[in-house]
């Protein structure tokens, strides 16, 4: 597209001058100038071709000067438009006047026609720069607008009730929460009904950050949902999802599981650990225990694998605490981890406590002894508490 000046000048000969002087670059469709004879023209001008990209303005005319129009273009705000003001050479306090009030730069009278194009070269290098820079954070809002809806839809597609569609609901308490490290995270939890008495759940942690991660963590979700709910024990489910990503896993990517099914009437847990992080059970008593399981490779690592699960029974007030690693792996300024040992001690304090207060008292004392480091991994945490 060709660069549009706009000359702004009371003397008429300098329209034919510059006309004269870039026809070759007028002929290449490079310019195209259009013309005023003082400021209030300029001003229409500019209301009908606001994509000039460079303005060419004397300082010295009538009804309105070079540096009231100067004043005048810097309220339009468009960063990407050049002043380059023009005046006598003797007439050197109002050019500095023009340059500290945003002018680009300037040239005197007469007008040395080489010069000018030097200077109205480095004008369209500095116009063509912030144009990209412009179209740059166009995109990138573009994108984290994008990365907002996908957060949204993520967030969304995770259960938010806590009230299980299952008869004897009331015998458990369930809460958790996902807290992404970036705008879309690859960690989730689950939970839902098998049968009138049985309930599956999952917590689970994809290999990678961000909107890959996000992705993959969808397609897993949904695998393991849909295979749980056909009533497969969790080593079999395991299996048949662990060889569903293997058959399209293009970038090697794979997810740490830890899927279960608990029957509501008897406390009983049936679980496979697919490389995920030992939970810890949380008695009646405030004793803390982990949940000493066989762990199998993760998800999506090598396909035609079996897999061993294990059983362990929750007891009236127990409560099983899910979590993953983002939890132990959180870290303070200085690189120091949260651990295991923090962890153990958190839950050591929350005897009685809801599931709601013991995700809630994790992820406090999580952020306070982070503090101002920035959080570089998914924190997600997933407890179920037998009441009876």
């Amino acid at each position: 597209m060709a660069i549009k000046i706009l000359s702004v000048d009371d003397e008429l000969d300098l329209e034919l001058l510059l006309t004269q002087y870039f026809r070759r670059k007028i002929r290449h469709g490079e310019y195209e100038f259009l013309f005023a004879h003082n400021g209030l023209e300029a001003l229409q001008v500019l209301l009908k071709h606001p994509d000039i990209d460079i303005i060419l303005s004397d300082i010295n005319m009538p009804e309105m000067d070079g540096l009231t129009l100067l004043s005048k273009i810097n309220e339009m705000r468009n960063p990407a438009q050049k002043c380059i003001m023009v005046s006598a050479y003797g007439d050197m306090d109002n050019i500095r006047h023009a340059m500290n009030n945003g002018a680009f730069d300037f040239a005197t009278k007469p007008i040395d026609l080489d010069d000018l194009q030097v200077t109205i070269d480095k004008a369209i290098e500095q116009i063509q720069y912030i144009r990209n820079t412009q179209a740059e954070h166009k995109q990138l809002v573009s994108i984290q607008d994008d990365l907002t809806v996908a957060r949204e839809i993520q967030q969304s597609i995770l259960p938010h009730s806590f009230h299980p569609n299952i008869s004897d609901a009331e015998n458990i308490d369930i809460y958790a929460t996902m807290l992404a490290a970036k705008d879309v995270g690859g960690d989730f939890y689950d939970f839902f009904p098998i049968d009138e008495t049985h309930l599956g759940f999952a917590i689970a942690d994809v290999s990678g950050k961000g909107v890959p991660a996000a992705i993959y963590m969808a397609v897993s979700r949904t695998m393991i949902k849909a295979n749980a709910k056909r009533g497969m024990q969790p080593q079999e489910c395991m299996a048949v999802v662990n060889d569903l990503l293997c058959e399209e896993n293009l970038n090697s990517m794979f997810v740490t599981v830890l899927y279960g099914i608990y029957d509501i009437k008897t406390g009983e847990i049936t679980y496979t650990n697919a490389g995920h992080d030992r939970p810890y059970i949380l008695h009646k008593d405030g004793s803390v225990e982990e949940v000493n399981s066989d762990i199998n490779l993760a998800l999506g690592v090598m396909g035609g694998l079996t897999f061993k699960q294990n059983n362990v029974t929750l007891e009236e007030g127990d409560a099983l605490v899910m979590f993953t690693d983002g939890v132990p792996e959180a870290e303070d300024k200085d690189h120091n981890q949260f651990g295991q040992e923090r962890l153990k001690e958190t839950l050591s304090t929350l005897q009685g406590a809801t599931s709601r207060e013991i995700v809630e008292k994790i992820t406090a004392n999580v952020k306070d002894f982070a503090g101002e480091a920035t959080q570089f991994d998914d924190i997600t945490q997933l407890v179920i508490k037998r009441i009876r």
